[in-house]
């Protein structure tokens, strides 16, 4: 994990934000931040029965909410939350929301730990585009790919 400030917020405090005020995701059960750098964020899905479908492979539901994650989680780590611990639910970090998020299955996941690789590649004032690259852990291929747009609120 990455504890140096790199953009507006570092690994470290998006975990605290997200545990605080997203506790329904379970940081540290199911997911882990494992690195915010700039334009940027690594998170790993930890591997459980509860992730799988029929057949054995990763759901497809468990690798889209790995992949909306990443990309929120690189978008908090560029634009923050404020410094105000009790406003930070209402800032334009917290507030961003997907608009559209597009998944490629490109091959059946292992049973193990998927992990998300995301990059911002357009951050304005009012959209963030980015993707994000998920992959077995341990493994060279990538299992799916995904894109997304977040709208974000104005910033005030």
């Amino acid at each position: 994990m990455t504890n140096d400030k790199l953009g507006n917020m570092t690994a470290k405090e998006v975990i605290t934000f997200l545990a605080e005020h997203f506790p329904q995701i379970e940081i540290g059960r199911d997911f882990r931040v494992e690195e915010i750098a700039p334009m940027r964020a690594r998170l790993r899905l930890v591997y459980g029965d509860r992730h799988l479908r029929p057949g054995g492979t990763i759901s497809g539901p468990a690798m889209f909410s790995l992949a909306d994650l990443a990309m929120y989680a690189a978008i908090l780590g560029e634009i923050g939350v404020g410094d105000d611990p009790a406003a930070a639910h209402n800032s334009a970090g917290a507030l961003s929301v997907t608009t559209n998020l597009n998944i490629n299955f490109l091959r059946k996941p292992d049973q193990r730990d998927l992990i998300g690789e995301a990059k911002l590649m357009k951050l304005g004032r009012r959209l963030a585009v980015g993707d994000v690259w998920m992959y077995s852990d341990g493994g060279g291929e990538p299992v799916a790919h995904a894109v997304a747009t977040y709208s974000i609120p104005p910033r005030g």
